[in-house]
């Protein structure tokens, strides 16, 4: 990856994100996809399922086959600036990337039997097919009750490592039992189930590529034990606004965020344990003192 050093003057593109957990046999893992090299977005980086939010994803007949009510969704995602159809908009996006990209479902019914539907049905959502028009097929309702909204990033418009900005909503969802994780091969190459120490650790080795928000998430998720450790923290509090402010000096870019010394909003936005800021250091994005602090010491 290198760094971008064009300045974006348009607005950031609405955007939703699915931080898919399991529980593993080490603790807690989260679901990284790599992009396709040739994705104009992050090719070749390792992120979490996610796109950007179609104008369908607030039509009527979708919003009818949600198993909550917009007004609920929007009082969950905390931004009373959205009108409630555009706030269920984006659990709508996000649970129907997560699908297209993952294979793994979000309805509303017996976890087997969605299970033995799955593969089918994000099939017929990549080949184009209406998620309206396939939640009327199988009798469903978008279980958007199963998104907890996390964290919300907007892409500074000197963006670190792409030329494009966002406005970026991150979920947290537990994978649906009895359903495996299929890509589509298209937009998506690779699946990795790690936990959020190896994936970083992979990273410091340099056998993944990440851009600097999966970077602190996983940060992030080192202090959860378990899933539903996660989720309830999630749904404890409205989820933070994160807008990086990047500072070059001398020696290389600083990416800092709410908290940090160098950016205007001066409350922490994430956990203490978590650094406020990121700096590029070998083609890296990386804490001040590096990842040993994080990744070396006995785990938490």
């Amino acid at each position: 990856m290198e760094l971008n050093h064009e300045t974006i003057d348009t607005p950031p593109r609405d955007s939703a994100s699915v931080v898919m957990l399991r529980d593993g046999a080490q603790g807690l893992e989260v679901l990284l996809m790599r992009r396709h090299a040739d994705s104009a977005v992050l090719g070749g980086a390792y992120v979490f399922p996610g796109g950007k939010v179609d104008a369908a994803d607030a039509s009527a007949d979708l919003l009818a086959g949600l198993d909550q009510p917009p007004a609920l969704l929007h009082a969950r995602l905390g931004e009373p600036g959205l009108t409630a159809q555009q706030a269920a908009a984006f659990f709508v996006a996000a649970a129907r990337e997560a699908a297209e990209e993952s294979g793994l479902l979000l309805l509303q019914r017996g976890n087997d039997e969605i299970a033995l539907h799955s593969a089918d049905a994000c099939a017929r959502l990549r080949a184009g097919e209406a998620l309206a028009a396939l939640l009327a097929a199988h009798g469903a309702r978008l279980d958007t009750d199963a998104l907890a909204p996390w964290s919300r990033w907007i892409t500074p418009r000197r963006p670190s490592v792409m030329n494009k900005r966002f406005d970026t909503r991150f979920f947290l969802a537990a994978a649906p039992p009895a359903q495996p994780t299929q890509i589509d091969d298209f937009e998506v190459t690779e699946a990795r189930w790690l936990t959020p120490r190896a994936a970083l650790q992979q990273y410091r080795a340099h056998e993944i590529d990440m851009a600097p928000p999966q970077i602190v998430s996983l940060l992030h998720l080192m202090q959860y034990r378990d899933v539903a450790h996660a989720m309830a923290d999630a749904r404890s509090r409205t989820p933070p606004l994160i807008e990086p402010q990047p500072v070059e000096t001398a020696e290389t870019r600083v990416l800092c965020y709410p908290g940090d010394a160098e950016h205007a909003v001066p409350q922490r936005a994430l956990p203490a344990l978590v650094p406020t800021r990121l700096l590029w250091r070998n083609k890296r994005f990386e804490p001040p003192e590096g990842f040993a602090p994080f990744l070396d010491s006995v785990q938490r």
